[in-house]
């Protein structure tokens, strides 16, 4: 739940106020249909091309691409103005939380839950935590950054930043920490699936704003967007019921799994939010930045880890299960730690 002593701000939406209701409802009609439905949802598995599945793949383009055109890359100019939060989000989301993640994920898979887990199905799960942990969130960080009161424009000059870097270093990442632990690697469909649901995205984004801006400016940006998001929050619900439905029966049946699995990627989560916010406070940034930039580095593009999970792993891996299970972490952790953010604004100096 949200913070009740600081109120969602002035123009969010039921689907914000609510995300962690219809998230779960969503959950809820995935794992029921999935069970009730098991050939259906076997059905849609298979509708897979060069090892993407195209019913994700077309619901993550519906969440992704509204956000893409929302990203400005002509605010990439203000990076100058104020660098701080910058650095620590650039700092957390490259060279700390991808390599922690391992690291936890190494810990409890291999060792901790070593006589709870066979090993194949511990490597598996450990790629998806990697895969996480290397996907810095870009579409729900909007919402975060909203419930916190954050500084939109310097949200978008983050996520303009993280996305391009994005492009470029996920799966060099990847590759490395899935080699790391001895994991093989199909580079060709790793390869295949940032451009599939990060390049293409982006620069479907940057074309559309590009056209609009053209036409009519910011308002026409505005409008273009308001129009679509109706189907950036369809795409998300039934991408959750899918995914639940795909997995339905595993998570049913295999609940201490799932728990185990929560384990790594709750301390993650927490260890890296507080690793931020701790780091904004000693450089004095104030609360509009440092909230922001902390939740950035918090939260997980796990729409991309999905994909990548099942392009990589198939749909019924244990990789996937483990992204899934982060969208089943991520959503309470985030509004936790927004309620706590907001709580603890008077830590920071005032806006400048």
């Amino acid at each position: 739940m949200t913070d009740t002593a600081h109120p969602a701000p002035a123009g969010l939406g039921a689907f914000e106020r609510w995300l962690s209701l219809w998230v779960a409802l969503a959950i809820g009609a995935g794992l029921l249909l999935g069970n009730l439905f098991p050939d259906l949802f076997g059905t849609l598995a298979a509708l897979e091309v060069a090892s993407v599945n195209l019913p994700v793949a077309v619901l993550i383009w519906a969440m992704v691409y509204p956000m893409m055109v929302g990203v400005d890359f002509g605010a990439l100019r203000q990076v100058g103005e104020k660098p701080k939060g910058l650095v620590v989000t650039l700092v957390v989301n490259w060279l700390i939380k991808p390599f922690t993640m391992a690291a936890l994920g190494v810990l409890f898979f291999n060792y901790v839950f070593a006589g709870l887990i066979p090993p194949d199905d511990a490597q598996a799960y450990l790629a998806g935590v990697i895969l996480l942990g290397a996907a810095p969130c870009t579409a729900m960080v909007f919402v975060w950054s909203n419930l916190t009161r954050g500084d939109a424009t310097y949200t978008l000059v983050q996520v303009s930043v993280n996305d391009v870097i994005m492009v470029f270093a996920f799966a060099p990442i990847v590759a490395f920490l899935l080699g790391v632990t001895d994991i093989t690697v199909p580079w060709d469909t790793l390869l295949i699936s940032v451009g599939l649901y990060v390049m293409l995205p982006l620069l479907a984004g940057y074309l559309t704003r590009e056209r609009l801006e053209a036409k009519g400016g910011e308002a026409a940006v505005d409008a273009f967007k308001a129009s679509v998001q109706p189907f950036a929050i369809i795409g998300l619900l039934l991408t959750v019921v899918l995914l639940f439905g795909f997995q339905g029966e595993v998570i049913l049946n295999r609940p201490l799994v799932i728990a185990l699995i929560a384990v790594p990627l709750l301390l993650q989560s927490y260890g890296i939010f507080f690793i931020a916010y701790g780091a904004a406070r000693a450089w004095g940034i104030p609360f509009n930045v440092a909230a922001p930039c902390a939740l950035i580095g918090t939260s997980n593009f796990f729409e991309l880890a999905v994909a990548v999970a099942i392009s990589l792993f198939g749909l019924g891996s244990g990789a996937a299960l483990a992204t899934v299970v982060g969208v089943l972490v991520e959503v309470p952790v985030m509004l936790s730690l927004v309620a706590f953010a907001n709580r603890t604004q008077h830590w920071f100096p005032a806006s400048k």
